[in-house]
């Protein structure tokens, strides 16, 4: 039996490239190969730039209003596509079923139906100097490149494109080559909607098409998520040409749960910011903070609902909670990890073993894990495992929970349970992240932008200001008097 071969998506088309390259996507649960994908090669590439050049033309000099109805259309495609778009992603990422079907493609039409309203109601302002006056011009970049992750590969091409579109730009997304299907699919969705040919392209590949982007002349800004290193690489390459850049990093998250919390929705809290998405979302708090008046109270629940409440097997099946990880050699660096923990002396509470469930016996399962006894100087305390692994501490001062939350060159996400109002915005403010929660984690709305500080990035992503990321002021001075002129 073959398996499909997808090309390149660019002008509104397919286009098959010269040299023939492929790689091949494998299902995580499976281990099988379910299709491939055509390498961008050069004649794929310098089509990609021509045509973003012609669509840019067409789509930056039609009315705000206009884009945010076609982008509108694109938004009831995507709600009535959902089940077809879950499913692919399911295939490509692991993830359960579950999840796809109520988030990832749901949360991508938010953003693209968020930017959409608000791309009218973006304006200039006007000041009076003197008897001069001069105005401003909010204009689009030009030609922006999207660079996505393989954990919510269509969402965050929605969420890249919504912004970038909505402004008046063109772009030229990247998926990771191993999710490389929904951004096709929504590729598709913009063209049947009437975004116009070449405003949103997709081409293929791992890190020389990236590199490729990043050091294009003819392209004005780089929005990536990914990993720490990896960015930095992506950083580099830009400042080649001065390009803008927005950068969605890693993450190493605390959760301080307090003496007074609800210690059942702290539990969830921590259940679902480690093992949601089998463990591999950058914001997860991996690093759960515990006062130690409710310690064992709060380990004690997390074990029992944790080895009697999570099921692990085909992603497919609705009742299954727990995915498998991208690729073997994730599955074999999450190993390490768990591995690790115990040779520096973590108490493994439950966990620790990969998995072969019967309905998918040969894909990348780890089981869910928990570490106790953790010092912050632990491997796995220190450094992001993107897998279903939490290390809990305890502490019993408030001062010295924060210095140790914060005591890490990263600085995504950070959570707060606590039921004294006061103290849950004083220690907030006091994290050096740059997407908190209160009695509450995960949540991600198209309104709140998202971001980090540290290393974990530049910039954000959603939310009002996001939109400014992808325009440019221009200022118009004019003169209603006479110039005074020594000359």
């Amino acid at each position: 039996m073959t398996t499909p071969v997808y090309q390149n998506f660019i002008n509104g088309h397919f286009l098959k490239n010269q040299s023939g390259e492929t790689f091949a996507v494998k299902n995580p649960a499976t281990d099988e190969v379910i299709y491939h994908v055509e390498v961008a090669d050069a004649f794929v590439q310098n089509a990609a730039i021509e045509s973003a050049k012609q669509g840019f033309a067409m789509w930056s000099a039609m009315t705000p209003i206009e884009r945010s109805r076609i982008l509108l259309k694109a938004v009831e495609l995507l709600r009535a596509r959902n089940d077809e778009l879950a499913k692919i992603e399911v295939l490509d990422t692991g993830k359960p079923w579950q999840e796809a079907e109520c988030v990832d493609v749901q949360t991508g039409a938010d953003v693209i139906e968020y930017f959409a309203g608000l791309a009218p109601a973006q304006v200039g302002q006007q000041q009076m100097v003197g008897e001069d006056f001069y105005y401003t011009r909010k204009e689009p970049l030009g030609i922006c490149a999207g660079i996505g992750a393989w954990n919510y590969p269509l969402q965050i091409a929605c969420w890249k494109s919504g912004p970038a579109l909505a402004a008046g730009n063109a772009l030229i997304f990247k998926p990771s080559e191993e999710t490389p299907l929904g951004a096709i699919k929504l590729a598709e969705i913009f063209t049947e909607a009437g975004v116009p040919a070449g405003v949103f392209n997709v081409v293929q590949g791992a890190a020389e098409v990236g590199q490729w982007l990043t050091q294009s002349d003819d392209i004005e800004k780089v929005s990536f998520t990914g990993e720490v290193g990896t960015g930095k690489k992506v950083v580099a390459s830009a400042a080649g040409s001065l390009k803008d850049v927005t950068m969605e990093l890693g993450g190493k998250s605390p959760l301080l749960v307090f003496d007074d919390a609800d210690i059942s929705q702290a539990v969830s809290a921590a259940m679902l910011g480690n093992f949601y998405t089998q463990g591999e979302i950058c914001t997860n708090c991996t690093r759960i903070y515990v006062h130690k008046n409710v310690y064992q109270q709060f380990i004690d629940e997390l074990k029992t609902r944790t080895e009697q409440n999570i099921i692990a097997g085909d992603p497919m099946n609705p009742e299954v909670n727990l995915g498998a990880l991208i690729s073997k050699n994730h599955h074999d660096l999450v190993m390490g990890y768990i591995d690790k923990g115990i040779s520096e002396g973590a108490t493994l509470l439950t966990g620790g073993k990969a998995l072969k469930p019967d309905s998918a016996p040969n894909g990348y399962f780890v089981a869910p894990t928990v570490f106790t006894d953790c010092t912050d100087d632990m491997t796995i305390v220190k450094e992001e495992i993107f897998g279903p692994v939490m290390s809990v501490l305890v502490f019993d001062d408030e001062d010295d929970a924060i210095r140790r939350a914060n005591d890490t060159h990263l600085g995504l996400a950070a959570g707060v349970f606590t039921k004294d109002i006061k103290r849950a915005h004083r220690v907030i403010h006091q994290l050096q992240a740059g997407i908190c929660w209160i009695n509450s984690y995960g949540n991600s709305p198209a309104e709140m932008p998202v971001g980090g500080y540290k290393q974990s990035g530049i910039g954000r992503e959603n939310g009002i200001e996001t939109l400014d990321h992808y325009t440019q002021t221009k200022s118009i001075y004019v003169g209603m008097t006479d110039i005074e002129s020594p000359f």
